[in-house]
């Protein structure tokens, strides 16, 4: 299971690797939200997500012998990107099973970086099967996209962050919106804040529809999504919680939130327009929580994680028409 140690460990590793990113804030978010919005912004992160941490804590803890034979990893995108990158400056290859409708810029990019796509179809094929098989066949490391302890060492390592930048800003009472698919992030997260930030909970947000971790949280069980046919909010689509994820999450989270398509792609028009930040629809249901569902939510202030700015040209348009 992943520690405190852990986390600690990944962010010595990724220190002069990943960015530190800030928390930004705006008063017409405030004024929105009717209290005060402080927002992480990981789509500023490299490769465009959150999920450049986990891949680089990842990559970097195999034994040298074992990396240098290659990773694998099965994603949308976000998580393919990621590992592409760390295993490209690694200098070890990298297979990427993803699904066939990906959003075509997440394939090219994952392309571009040096990693060898491998296409499936989510709605019939099992991805993790498909990434075993590779696995084994070809001697691959298969880094996971969330149920990975390393993994969610690395995506703790913003929680670590958010944790010392908010104490700075005088907030240690909040709850930490978080956009969640099989719930590595919001894992990792939640295990940070409750060592170094009692005070900030974790809260999982998800997409209506696809909303399996806050329906895991309230029947205290993993559920499942009833499909898995493609959402707007591609990058935080799982079939369930992780087996590793969803212990952490019930222990240390407060009760998910759920958020529609259109507010997703309304706050993603939002953090163009008040602070410059491109979201993808996944990236923005925790912003569109802050800004929607503000009786649900705790406190004088609340933080929201920006997990993602990897959207295709013509989903950002309909965003902005929304204004």
């Amino acid at each position: 299971m992943t520690t405190l140690s852990m986390i600690n460990a990944a962010a010595t590793r990724l220190m002069g690797h990943a960015r530190h990113t800030p928390l930004l804030s705006s008063p017409f978010l405030d004024e929105m939200a009717g209290r005060r919005v402080l927002v992480k912004p990981e789509c500023l992160q490299h490769t465009g997500s959150f999920k450049f941490r986990g891949a680089w804590s990842a990559i970097s803890a195999l034994p040298p012998e074992i990396r240098s034979r290659g990773v694998i990893a099965f994603s949308s995108g976000n998580h393919a990107q990621g590992v592409a990158l760390a295993a490209r400056l690694h200098g070890v290859g990298a297979v990427i099973v993803m699904p066939s409708d990906a959003p075509e810029l997440k394939i090219a990019n994952t392309r571009a970086l040096g990693a060898e796509v491998v296409l499936y179809d989510r709605a019939n094929q099992d991805r993790d099967a498909i990434g075993t098989e590779l696995a084994q066949a070809r001697g691959l490391t298969l880094i996971k996209p969330f149920d990975e302890p390393q993994v969610i060492a690395g995506q703790g390592t913003a929680g670590l962050e958010i944790a010392a930048d908010a104490a700075a800003l005088g907030v240690t009472q909040a709850d930490v919106l978080v956009c969640c698919g099989g719930g590595g992030l919001t894992a990792g997260i939640a295990l940070a804040l409750d060592a170094q930030a009692p005070g900030l909970r974790a809260r999982p947000v998800e997409p209506e529809g696809y909303d399996d971790v806050a329906r895991s949280l309230a029947s205290g069980r993993i559920e499942r999504n009833a499909t898995m046919a493609n959402g707007l909010c591609d990058a935080i689509v799982t079939p369930s919680p992780g087996e590793i994820t969803f212990p952490i999450m019930r222990r240390l989270c407060g009760p998910g939130l759920v958020v529609s398509e259109t507010e997703a792609l309304q706050a993603m028009a939002q953090a163009f327009l008040r602070l410059k930040l491109v979201a993808e629809p996944g990236g923005a249901v925790a912003l569109a929580a802050a800004l929607n569902r503000r009786d649900d939510i705790q406190g004088d202030a609340v933080i929201v994680v920006i997990s993602g700015g990897n959207v295709d040209p013509g989903v950002f348009r309909r965003a902005l028409d929304t204004l």
